[in-house]
């Protein structure tokens, strides 16, 4: 016995998705399949839409409304799917400080990822450097506004290997274990990537 599907059932699915991410707080895998199998209904119903002759334009067939309010309900679907996963990936990349090297060497969310959203965040990281390097002498719009910073100089413990760093006050070689008094706009972003933690 065949499976029946109504239209819509798909998009529901995306959706569903979408708000099961939220719920866990998670970025889940790029659903290809199912995106892949909602565009080919698309096609179909936008093929099924078209065979209709309609004599009288004011008076459509009631058919053809169901088949357009099931286009028109799977486009919002797929959207809505599309803009959440680039919220939650705009959401990471300013959780680790707009660092994408970073974002991108994790094997777990990258695992997570078309090869769209990746570019995506390519081409959003470039934007955002690109918008940085206009004023970045006087502000770093890639730093944290949860916490502002009480003091310049921050007590920093070494908690990864990051190599020499260059600051304004010459290079620092920062090795795991090491504790250093640094300018916080010069390592601020070692902070919010984990290479540095904040002594209190």
């Amino acid at each position: 016995m065949a499976e029946t599907r109504q239209f819509g059932d798909l998009a529901t699915q995306l959706i569903m998705e979408s708000r099961r991410s939220t719920q866990t707080d998670t970025l889940l895998k790029y659903n290809d399949s199912l995106v892949r199998s909602l565009i080919r209904e698309q096609r179909d119903l936008e093929k099924a839409a078209e065979s209709f002759d309609i004599p009288d334009l004011e008076n459509p067939p009631p058919a053809l409304l169901i088949i357009q309010t099931a286009i028109s309900r799977n486009k919002r679907c797929l959207l809505a799917y599309h803009s959440h996963r680039v919220d939650r990936l705009r959401d990471m990349y300013w959780a680790v400080g707009g660092a994408l090297p970073h974002l991108l060497s994790n094997q777990d969310i990258r695992s997570k990822l078309s090869p769209y959203e990746v570019d995506y965040l390519r081409q959003y990281n470039s934007s955002v450097m690109e918008f940085r390097s206009e004023f970045s002498h006087e502000l770093d719009i890639t730093a944290s506004i949860v916490n502002p910073p009480k003091d310049l100089h921050v007590l920093v413990h070494v908690v990864r290997d990051c190599g020499v760093i260059q600051t304004e006050l010459g290079s620092i070689d920062f090795q795991k274990g090491q504790r250093f008094m640094v300018r916080r706009a010069d390592i601020e972003h070692l902070i919010v990537q984990g290479y540095l933690e904040e002594v209190s």
